[in-house]
């Protein structure tokens, strides 16, 4: 289903041309019907016998009410232009126009009404001047079609042109999140609050718990109607009232809406502003506004990028008085707060899904270009849900056909996505980096993230989420903390060979006493040797040498404690701390700390008293 709505000047025969067209009369107010004035927001619905409908919005004629016609045009997609044929082309019309040119219409038909009351020649000259009139609106070229809502005329020839629009019409994005602007609420007994609206975008079925924004409210919608049928499930470009008897009637008004969990309401949004040539000369780079988004009316202030854009796209900030729900692609109108003036219309910036989401691949470059306008920024399912307009189900599921397909990268710590291209990016300049530090500093293991992420100008946290993910599918190595390309093997100088021999020696009657760690530290600090400090901690994690509580061993001493062990075990199959101390020819101060570690490695089990070698023991 899609929406349908009318524009035009009060008292052209909006609402006539409806009822004739669909046997309802939109007009639901006595104060309407009397008056024969359209107030506030009319609704019909249109169905063909081979199944094509449409849910159609009568919108108030009167620049009085024009709030009213504002909050119902955000649904429309295709447009019935009402003019009469005897007044022509009114001010208002024009406005209608210029507001519509920002919203979601699709498509223009134009209807010449009254021509019952005017001869042919008449006519011909009010259709010619009407063509001219439109020049330069989004009516301009429309099809024209004289009718009368009186004796019938040329009512068949725009309801088969509806027919046909609406049947070639593509549908709306039904994977996005659901929403929908309330522009009436109500009670009815046996069903509670209920509140109408078009689906602009998504799904709702009966049952489901949505959100009223703002607020933030949970709701849960007990059955669906669409004017006179019940139904389970509805989907987006449908005109929808929903019962939601958890809601008081108090808590609802126009202007909030029924949202996906993956929408919520905020008052400051990055836009696009497009405004009228013939407001030009009202635009400021700081102004106070009355704005339109969804059937929300709510005064702010547009902040523009720069001074002078002129009639074009220009990037600004709209800060709004209250919190509204909006997301990439929704379209807005601003006012003047007073006189009421239109000044022009845009877009909140992001991804804009568009019409065309029930292609398969729709989801995935809506959710790809979330990514790539990241870069190297990970984002969780939750941003990118939101970012491209999708409910999070469906985004989950083209992330995952992207990664599989190798568009998109997962990082870890927590679970979020990189878009691949800007990943390789910064691991070919990783890796640039990387060679660079190992030509300067051979003995160096590797960059610390902190380095590395220095080096390459992108915060550590980032660098570190996307590197791990190369280090966990072999591309580059992480010892300890330290990263390197996967061909790097540290080579410690001479000089500093023979620092290290000097700093732990091997007595000849105790070959495996340890000497202090505190100590080894303080001297590596005091020499002045080139690269000592990182030559250290090369030492330590590729086991050269080895830290073991408060003391600092040889790896070789290490290599010979273990054999010892084995040899032990080899014969027994447990062992004392003492029995451990008398094997190394040490002490209990160095004993017992030997044994914790060789617990925390895996190499040994405490039992008790006792320790026993597990059977995958194994020093690393």
């Amino acid at each position: 289903m899609h929406i349908v709505g009318t524009a035009g000047h009060v008292d052209h025969g909006k609402s006539a041309l409806i009822a004739a067209l669909t046997g309802t009369n939109p007009d639901r107010l006595i104060e309407e019907q009397v008056r024969g004035m359209t107030l506030d927001l009319g609704f019909a619905h249109l169905r063909f016998d081979d199944g094509v409908e449409a849910g159609i919005v009568d919108v108030p004629g009167h620049e009085r009410f024009l709030h009213n016609m504002l909050a119902g045009a955000a649904g429309m997609e295709l447009l019935i232009l009402v003019v009469d044929a005897r007044e022509g082309v009114m001010p208002q019309t024009l406005e209608h126009l210029q507001i519509l040119q920002f919203l979601n219409v699709r498509r223009v038909l134009v209807a010449l009404t009254k021509t019952d009351l005017i001869d042919g020649d008449d006519r011909d000259a009010a259709r010619e001047a009407l063509g001219h009139r439109l020049q330069g609106t989004i009516a301009a070229s429309a099809p024209i079609y004289a009718v009368s809502s009186l004796t019938g005329e040329g009512l068949s020839e725009l309801k088969s042109a509806l027919h046909d629009e609406l049947a070639a019409m593509s549908p709306r994005n039904v994977n996005a999140p659901a929403y929908l602007p309330i522009d009436r609420a109500f009670t009815l007994q046996g069903l509670g609050t209920v509140v109408t609206g078009t689906l602009m975008q998504g799904r709702i079925a009966a049952g489901e718990t949505l959100m009223l924004e703002p607020g933030g409210k949970a709701t849960h919608v007990r059955s669906i109607g669409v004017f006179d049928a019940t139904l389970d499930t509805v989907e987006a470009g449908m005109r929808v009232a929903l019962s939601l008897p958890s809601l008081d009637r108090a808590e609802v008004t126009r202007g909030q809406a029924i949202v996906g969990s993956e929408l919520a309401a905020r008052a400051n949004f990055a836009v696009r502003f497009v405004p009228l040539q013939n407001a030009l000369i009202l635009i400021r780079r700081r102004m106070p506004v009355r704005a339109y988004i969804g059937s929300a009316e709510i005064m702010g202030t547009l902040v523009l990028a720069h001074a002078n854009g002129g009639a074009h796209e220009m990037r600004a900030q709209l800060h709004l008085r209250e919190p509204v729900v909006a997301f990439p692609g929704l379209r807005f109108v601003l006012r003047r707060p007073s006189p009421m003036t239109l000044l022009g219309g845009g877009y909140v910036e992001g991804v804009e899904v568009g019409a065309a989401a029930e292609q398969a691949d729709s989801s995935e470059e809506a959710v790809l270009a979330v990514l790539r306008d990241r870069k190297t920024e990970p984002a969780d399912l939750a941003t990118v849900a939101s970012a491209a307009n999708l409910r999070e189900s469906t985004a989950r599921d083209a992330l995952e056909r992207l990664v599989e397909r190798g568009d998109a990268i997962r990082v870890a710590r927590p679970a979020a996505y990189v878009d691949a291209g800007a990943a390789e990016a910064l691991l070919e300049r990783m890796l640039v980096a990387l060679e660079a530090s190992h030509g300067r500093e051979p003995w160096a293991i590797g960059m610390t993230s902190v380095a590395l992420a220095r080096a390459l100008a992108i915060p550590e946290a980032t660098l570190v989420r996307i590197a791990e993910h190369f280090v966990e599918s072999g591309r580059a190595i992480n010892r300890g903390g330290y990263y390197s390309t996967t061909g790097h093997r540290p080579s410690l100088t001479p000089e500093q060979r023979a620092f290290f021999d000097y700093l732990v020696p091997v007595a000849e009657d105790q070959p495996l006493l340890p000497i202090p760690f505190a100590g080894a530290a303080a001297a590596v600090k005091l020499s002045h040797l080139t690269g000592l400090p990182k030559a250290f901690d090369t030492m330590l994690a590729e086991g050269g040498l080895v830290k073991v509580g408060d003391d600092l061993y040889r790896g070789a001493q290490i290599t010979q404690i273990h054999a010892r062990l084995e040899a032990h075990f080899g014969r027994h199959d447990r062992m004392t701390a003492a029995q451990f101390r008398d094997l190394l020819g040490t002490t209990r101060k160095y004993a017992v700390p030997l044994l914790e570690w060789l617990d925390a490695r895996g190499v040994t089990i405490r039992d008790g008293d006792f320790r026993r070698l597990r059977k995958s023991a194994r020093l690393v």
